[in-house]
């Protein structure tokens, strides 16, 4: 199956479509509802309220869309990967990964806001490998800070990816104040017409931003999340040793990129901890590095036992937890 993905080849899309779908099969079989969560925001609210009519008829309608985004973003990934030249050969492997991790935990197949918060990351993360070289960036880093502030109407604490776009600039590019500045005001630009919005609407209140908390997430504990951070970060710091190993031989923008999807994984993994839940649905956002450096320990072994064992083990997993444990 490794060998299979390790191929550009079209019909892989197909496979990896059904590949997805089998892996999910409970989210079909027994429809989840989205629950709105204290940190979701007003965006978001607004598109269950158009969206539930149609899932109250059809339950079927949000594991659709869960799974719709999820595929997209996989196949989004893997075509960044390829066109950037990320790895030494264009392959499937990071939509397989994707979609991989993704099965791990039942929340990260659930129609929620930070699902749709990973889409606009992956639009911002094209941006930002755009503006490499690029003598006047200031209307794509503007552009990529307006994405950031729709992302805060869908999930308020996702707000925290400026210091990612900040980090990444500094990694980019030469240091300029102005373009950091821009960036803010990009993020505060939709913000600032919501709140010129509601104002003449007259519905101006002091509620109109959530409460921003830190805390512990309150989530379920058990061997079954322990095997599932297992197989998440295993191969991930596989995927970081071969890509150091490599490192000398690609073009400097190439190293860059693997650094801001490395940075990407920080605010991520920090997120959770920000106005905590009681689900696993915030640390979605952490998987697009996450499956960049999988689909590195799946095609640079030489020892090829330990991609299949990576991959076989991983299916078995999921199987298994969905199947056989409480959960799914």
């Amino acid at each position: 199956m490794i060998g299979i993905f390790k191929q550009k080849n079209p019909a892989n899309l197909f496979l990896l479509f059904v590949i997805g779908v089998l892996l999910r099969l409970p989210i079909f079989m027994h429809p989840h509802q989205p629950v709105v969560h204290a940190s979701d925001g007003i965006l978001f609210t607004g598109l269950l309220r158009l969206l539930n009519p149609a899932a109250a008829s059809f339950p079927v309608l949000y594991p659709l869309l869960a799974y719709g985004l999820l595929f997209v973003q996989a196949v989004v990934l893997t075509r960044f990967i390829n066109n950037q030249r990320m790895m030494t050969r264009p392959t499937y492997l990071p939509g397989m990964a994707y979609l991989l991790i993704s099965a791990l935990l039942p929340g990260w197949n659930y129609f929620s806001a930070p699902l749709l918060v990973n889409s606009i990351l992956l639009l911002i993360l094209s941006g930002l490998f755009g503006i490499y070289n690029k003598p006047d960036a200031r209307g794509t880093i503007f552009n990529m800070g307006v994405a950031l502030g729709v992302a805060g109407f869908l999930y308020f604490p996702s707000l925290a990816f400026l210091l990612w776009i900040w980090l990444a600039l500094a990694v980019m590019r030469p240091f300029r104040i102005s373009e950091w500045l821009i960036c803010l005001l990009g993020v505060i630009a939709p913000f600032y017409f919501y709140g010129v919005y509601v104002f003449v609407a007259g519905h101006w209140s002091r509620e109109l931003l959530p409460v921003i908390r830190l805390g512990l997430p309150d989530f379920n504990r058990s061997l079954w999340l322990a095997g599932a951070v297992f197989l998440a970060f295993a191969p991930f710091l596989a995927g970081g040793y071969y890509i150091q190993q490599h490192r000398r031989r690609m073009l400097i923008n190439v190293r860059k990129g693997w650094s801001l999807l490395l940075l990407l994984l920080l605010p991520a993994l920090l997120l959770p901890f920000i106005n905590p839940g009681d689900t696993m649905e915030t640390w979605i956002m952490g998987i697009v590095p996450l499956a960049a450096f999988h689909a590195s320990a799946y095609l640079y072994p030489a020892w090829r036992l330990f991609p299949l064992l990576c991959f076989w083990l991983t299916i078995a997993f999921v199987i298994a937890w969905q199947y056989t444990a409480p959960g799914w």
